[in-house]
């Protein structure tokens, strides 16, 4: 009865419609909406607190999420295992992959904890100002301990995700972003009995919401049926062949990870370089920024779970127009934060103005207004590189992704940084930075349509060949096996 049930929901949806991305991608984007409002919330409550506290979140934050990116970028792919798998009809296979990427999830967590007692050295090295430095690491050393919770909820949140079942993980990560905000205000500032934190409660907050993701997953799938209908507590354990296809198409796809990721933190380590004030503009700018470009990863998610569902049934030519769908909605969405932020920028940061308006504040806001018009230059950019990079690698094409990020992250914004840091006049060095930036996402998101538009990715499944039964016509109707 479950699985008529379940097979009845399905076919009520046409496969490629945009009813079926917007079943599977709106939840995703309400909930990376809220992540994204959660960290905005977060960098205001710090900016109440001190300068000094939000020029070191951004770079601590962005230098913990690089050393965890690997492992969360292999975890985050059991959702496409789970999407091909649940393609093909394969449930058993689906409860495999989950497993196999919680044992993943366990090993980097304990590993991620070794980086703790060398904080204050790395940050020491880095070069920011002496009160920055102390900040970074305390913040850094607390976020470490959350990295295996985090990464576990990643995991587990692919069983959903990868099955389109994406309301649970909406309302999961919207309990948890609640959580994190009223510990957030409680802790930096202190309320009644709790002392005022600061940065240290901020960090708090994000580890503790952490372990709230991780049980509320746990307590569903204990009390919902998917656990039995897929067999979940019977497929446990270690499998040898399917551990090591994981870390064959994750490894890259971590890489890549890690590869945007630690381009974007030595971006924001040799900004910090020039000076607190364009370290605290660039931190703003980020932050607001992430209120459209968070959000779209929701999107990107979709794609990657809708490609990977057509590849499994045998049925690219489906998962072509899905794509195109999803960048037409996106591109809308990204144009729309252009014009806010081009035409309301002091509305924007009105929250970040602290009770005292202080003469660092006035020159952070002033280069903030300039930031901001960067960031809609290239939230169009923004969409091409999530829509269509997260097509590809739905159906397995990591390899390409990760060698054209490390080859345009280098050639394109690190290096450039670098160069612009060491020899360029001082009131051009955060101006040229961020043209290298904007250059790089560019270049990133021509070059995954390319890569779309070229179609090999077509060809290509993470799971295993006699799984998937091409459909000769690739027709609009479901194939037999992928419903039954």
């Amino acid at each position: 009865m479950e699985d008529s049930a379940l097979n009845q929901h399905n076919s009520t949806v046409t496969p490629g419609s945009l009813r079926e991305l917007t079943n599977v991608a709106v939840p995703l984007v309400l909930s990376c909406g809220s992540l994204s409002i959660m960290h905005v919330v977060d960098r205001i409550f710090l900016t109440w607190w001190s300068t000094d506290a939000v020029a070191a979140a951004l770079p601590a934050g962005m230098i913990q999420w690089t050393i965890m990116s690997i492992a969360m970028g292999k975890a985050m792919y059991v959702n496409t295992f789970v999407a091909q798998y649940e393609g093909a009809n394969q449930r058993q296979r689906v409860s495999e992959s989950v497993w196999q990427g919680v044992y993943l999830a366990l090993i980097w967590g304990g590993l991620l904890l070794l980086g703790v007692p060398f904080a204050g050295t790395f940050f020491h090295w880095i070069g920011h100002t002496p009160e920055v430095q102390a900040l970074e690491a305390e913040y850094f050393s607390i976020l470490c301990l959350g990295s295996g919770p985090a990464l576990l909820s990643t995991v587990l949140s692919c069983f959903y995700t990868g099955r389109s079942q994406t309301m649970v993980v909406m309302w999961v990560n919207l309990v948890s972003v609640l959580v994190n905000m009223l510990l957030d205000y409680w802790l930096i500032f202190g309320v009644g009995p709790i002392p005022a934190l600061g940065i240290r409660g901020a960090a708090i907050a994000t580890v503790a919401a952490n372990v709230v993701t991780l049980l509320l997953y746990l307590f569903i799938i204990l009390a919902k049926h998917e656990a039995r209908l897929y067999g979940l507590f019977n497929h446990w354990q270690f499998n040898r062949e399917l551990f090591v296809r994981l870390i064959r198409y994750g490894f890259p796809n971590g890489l890549l990870y890690f590869i945007d990721i630690i381009g974007f933190t030595l971006f924001i380590v040799l900004v910090g370089r020039i000076g607190k004030i364009e370290l605290a503009a660039t931190t703003i700018a980020f932050n607001l920024n992430s209120l459209a470009f968070v959000p779209m990863m929701g999107v990107g998610t979709a794609v990657m779970t809708l490609v990977g569902k057509r590849i499994g049934e045998g049925r690219p030519q489906l998962a072509v127009r899905t794509t195109w769908k999803a960048f037409a909605a996106s591109a809308a969405y990204m144009l729309l934060f252009a014009v806010i932020y081009i035409g309301f920028p002091d509305l924007l940061l009105r929250p970040y103005e602290p009770d005292v308006i202080t003469e660092d504040f006035l020159k952070v806001k002033q280069a903030t207004v300039i930031l901001l018009r960067f960031a809609a230059l290239f939230s169009f950019f923004d969409a091409l590189v999530v829509v269509f990079g997260s097509a590809i690698r739905g159906a397995g094409d990591t390899r390409f992704c990760m060698f054209f990020s490390l080859l345009t992250g280098w050639a394109v914004m690190v290096i450039p940084t670098f160069l612009i840091w060491m020899y360029a006049d001082a009131d051009e060095k955060l101006f040229g930075s961020w043209v290298a930036c904007t250059s790089y996402i560019s270049i990133m998101g021509v070059g995954y349509l390319i890569r779309f538009q070229a179609g090999r990715w077509k060809e290509m499944r993470v799971i295993e060949d006699h799984f998937t039964e091409p459909s000769a016509e690739d027709s609009e109707q479901p194939m037999q096996g992928a419903l039954t």
